[in-house]
């Protein structure tokens, strides 16, 4: 690591001093550093402080930024949950610390609405919203007291600030539930728009009474987004499915505005300039729009890869746009939306799946992650983890499962459709099979005819068989690849059609036929030591996979999740039930006393300490294996990780979807030991 990354880490952690105890330490957490972007779901202002920003993920965390989204800074998670999506954030305008949040959960009907009183440090959930899958939330301008919030099971109001909630919309209503926006009128508070997953619905009473709005919207329409003019409120807009509509009647009747492409008919985020009322922009997902004429034609001003989760005009100034997006993270403009640049710093919501480092700089790391097309792919850093940079072009986007770089120092990238080599910064496709003979096919030969002759009746006659002339055709490589581990003479490769070995470079590769693994998941080697295994099978070659010898998993291991290889030869795996580990070439299987963690997410090897590093879901401790005498150490984190390792002088973490973090490295640090 340079003088200028361990300034930089002793600056970030000053005062940081973890002390051995013999217990689980709780001094200072490790520190998340990256790669930057991810999912961004919303943001929202202070609306004393208009560079006051909170914004929220799709992973239950909410960040905050002091200098108008030019910087990030992680506060807490809203909830005990990663799965949390934070779409909606409301700053109390009397008193910033006062924050309320919804959020709600993929694939099941959950959430909640949640309440913080010191600028989301700590939350507290509102308990006649718990479970409540919360899709929109609106407070009034008229009276920040009251605020209205759309659920899947109807419209709920408070006006009380949040401290009682109660259902305005008809209980068990049939047309009137799965509310994806909210809207109040900005002069009368009773006036409220829902719009839901199959059209727009209006109450002038505090919903007392509910109108079906949906002249002129075609049926069966989802409206993701509402917004009504703050100086003139018969102005209403709405976003569905089916395109953009405006009424000038209160949603009396609604016109379709034309200039939207029908792909990108799913916008997210109808947003109207503060400051030039005329100015809307719509949030896409296949970029951001915008209309300079109040909705007469639309002009899109990113690329069609940008999916917008939620737009914010600065109130201060129109020049400055932020779009909160998925993959991307926070984009930002200085020039009303013309052009965009990333706005990341200190804001990580990857998912990494896979690590690599340079064999002759331990500082140089590279990371893959997955789910974040053009924005993903492999980011590298060069001083341990401190800074990063995106390593991504030619990959087009493919999700990246594993990394190894190669003694030359050549990086491999395994993906769901084959092997890539890093080549003077640009990917190429390497795994290429080896040659196999394909014969050469001649068209057939028609017999020649002559006017007027008549074809003499066909003889068949007995010819020796003539041998058909073939040439060797490399073939693609086309698996998905879970794992690549160099050793001394071959690079092995866990793919999903079986276990591959290539050359040292990594540029050509063959089927190892002699293992009946369909789908090899996992690999790990030490010296001539090479250990397989797919979820439930487990194969070792102890000469460079010559020779391949099934061996039984530990009895009480009902799923591989992680495999690991020593030194000395112990083989080490790990699952749901736990750390294994066998001295005896598999024979025999055995836990380490101290080591009582369930959930495994990692085994690794550490050559440089001699030891063996895990990490598991059910824990933020780290444990570490000495060897050869086995004794067991720990250190806490902070954070559920994937997988540690070194990095230069001090470790790195993959946490599930929160990206890389940083052990604190300070001089005095120590680890815990267990008795």
């Amino acid at each position: 690591m340079s003088k200028v990354s361990q300034l930089f880490l002793r600056s970030l952690l000053a005062g940081t001093v973890l002390v051995s105890t013999g217990k689980p330490l709780v001094a200072a957490p490790w520190y998340p550093l990256g790669p930057y972007g991810g999912d961004a779901r919303s943001i929202a202002a202070d609306p004393q402080n208009s560079k006051h920003l909170f914004m929220g993920t799709a992973t239950g965390w909410i960040y905050e930024s002091v200098d108008g989204g030019g910087s990030w800074k992680r506060v807490s998670m809203v909830t005990k949950r990663d799965n949390l999506i934070v779409d909606h954030i409301l700053v109390d305008p009397l008193n910033a610390k006062r924050i309320v949040v919804g959020g709600w959960v993929v694939d099941r009907p959950d959430g909640g609405l949640y309440e913080s009183g010191d600028g989301g440090l700590t939350w507290k959930g509102q308990a006649e919203m718990k479970g409540q899958s919360v899709r929109a939330l609106a407070s009034a301008p008229s009276d920040p007291k009251i605020m209205v919030a759309g659920t899947l099971k109807g419209v709920y109001r408070t006006d009380d600030s949040g401290v009682h909630w109660k259902l305005i919309s008809p209980e068990g209503s049939m047309e009137i539930h799965e509310v994806e926006s909210i809207a109040i009128d900005p002069v009368d508070p009773k006036i409220i728009y829902a719009g839901t997953w199959h059209l727009p619905w209006k109450t002038v009473d505090g919903g007392a009474h509910w109108t079906n709005i949906k002249q002129g919207i075609i049926d069966d329409s989802d409206v993701f987004s509402i917004i009504v003019d703050p100086k003139s409120p018969q102005t209403v807009y709405a976003s569905a499915c089916s395109g953009i509509y405006k009424s000038l009647d209160g949603g009396g009747k609604f016109m379709k505005v034309q200039g939207i492409p029908t792909t990108a008919r799913r916008t997210r985020k109808l947003a109207q300039d503060p400051l030039n009322l005329t100015t809307v922009f719509a949030g896409t997902t296949e970029g951001l729009y915008r209309s300079l004429t109040s909705g007469i034609g639309w002009t899109r001003l990113t690329g069609p890869d940008v999916i917008v989760n939620d737009v914010y005009i600065d109130p201060t100034s129109s020049k400055h746009v932020l779009l909160a997006t998925d993959r991307a993270g926070v984009l930002v403009s200085e020039d009303g939306g013309v052009t965009f640049q990333p706005s990341n710093s200190g804001f990580s919501s990857r998912q990494v799946t896979s690590f690599a480092a340079d064999p002759h700089k331990p500082s140089t790391i590279y990371v893959g992650v997955v789910n974040d097309k053009t924005s993903g792919g492999v980011f590298m850093s060069e001083d341990g983890g401190v800074r990063w940079q995106q390593q991504s072009n030619a990959l087009n986007g493919r999700d990246i499962f594993s990394l190894a770089s190669i003694e030359d120092g050549t990086l491999l990238a395994g993906t769901g459709h084959g092997i890539f080599r890093l080549d003077a910064g640009l990917w190429t496709q390497s795994g290429a099979m080896a040659p196999v003979d394909v014969p050469v096919v001649a068209p057939p030969v028609k017999p020649k005819k002559r006017a007027g002759v008549k074809t003499a009746a066909k003889t068949v006659v007995k010819t020796a068989a003539v041998r058909k002339p073939v040439v060797k055709v490399p073939m693609p490589m086309d698996a998905t690849v879970f794992a690549i581990v160099p050793t001394g003479s071959a690079v092995y490769a866990g793919t999903s059609a079986g276990l591959m070995k290539g050359t040292v470079d990594g540029k050509m590769w063959t089927e190892v036929s002699a293992l009946q693994m369909p789908e090899m998941r996992y690999v790990a080697a030490q010296k001539s030591t090479v250990m397989v295994a797919s979820m439930r099978k487990i194969a070792v070659s102890t000469d460079d996979g010559n020779r391949w010898d099934s061996i039984a998993l530990p009895q009480d291991l009902t799923q591989i999740a992680t495999v690991a290889v020593d030194d000395v030869g112990n083989f080490w795996v790990g699952g749901r039930e736990g750390v294994f580990y066998s001295t005896d070439s598999g024979a025999n299987w055995k836990t380490l006393r101290n080591l009582y963690v369930t959930e495994v997410t990692g085994i690794y090897f550490d050559p440089t300490e001699h030891r063996i590093l895990v990490t598991a879901n059910s824990t933020t401790l780290t444990y570490a294996a000495h060897l050869p005498d086995f004794k067991v150490s720990f250190m806490e984190s902070g954070w559920n990780l994937q997988f540690v390792r070194p990095a230069g002088d001090h470790m790195v973490g993959a946490t599930l979807y929160d990206g890389m973090v940083v052990q604190p490295v300070m001089v005095d640090s120590k680890v815990a030991e267990t008795k």
